[in-house]
């Protein structure tokens, strides 16, 4: 088993910065049209170099997002990581709980198992903090990226930090 602690990642928000100006694509980022699903083709911006920044940060990556497995058809690819195992959030996916957790949160508690964790997405709040204090004997950060800017140097910065004080 790996003594490396787990990055789970969400596509749309982190990786996408879907709430941008819709007219202006980031700087750095690349568009793709992703047919995920019958109809308009979805358009995402990415950026490539944040594929070999996440590799580099001491992390086992992981699929945290509503693309779960097709994030490796479309997104991995773009970014430049490989195919990577995924939360199969199956019948949680868009469940609305009445504590106010997300519905992510729960499912990857347990794909976590324990093991040290950091959790980078755009709609967490603090039940899902709560949660995490509560049901995970482990380290874990769940952090917040804003979906109008996606990842930037400084959510890198906490991310390598956290992997950093995990390892040690």
């Amino acid at each position: 088993m790996s003594r490396r602690p787990l990055l789970f990642l969400d596509v749309d928000g982190p990786l996408n910065p879907y709430a941008a100006q819709p007219e202006r694509r980031p700087e750095g980022y690349t568009t793709i049209r992703a047919a995920v699903r019958p109809g308009r083709p979805l358009r995402v911006w990415l950026n490539p170099a944040h594929g070999p920044a996440l590799l580099g940060l001491g992390y086992d990556l992981c699929w945290a997002t509503t693309w779960m497995d097709t994030a490796n058809r479309w997104i991995g690819p773009v970014v430049g990581l490989p195919e990577l195992p995924y939360v199969d959030f199956g019948t949680s996916l868009f469940a609305v709980r009445p504590d106010g957790v997300h519905w992510k949160t729960e499912a990857i508690v347990a794909y976590a198992e324990g093991r040290p964790f950091a959790w980078v997405d755009d709609e967490q709040s603090a039940p899902d903090g709560e949660f995490v204090t509560a049901h995970h004997p482990g380290p874990a950060l769940l952090h917040h990226v804003n979906p109008r800017l996606g990842l930037r140097e400084g959510d890198f910065t906490a991310l390598a930090g956290f992997a950093a004080t995990v390892r040690t």
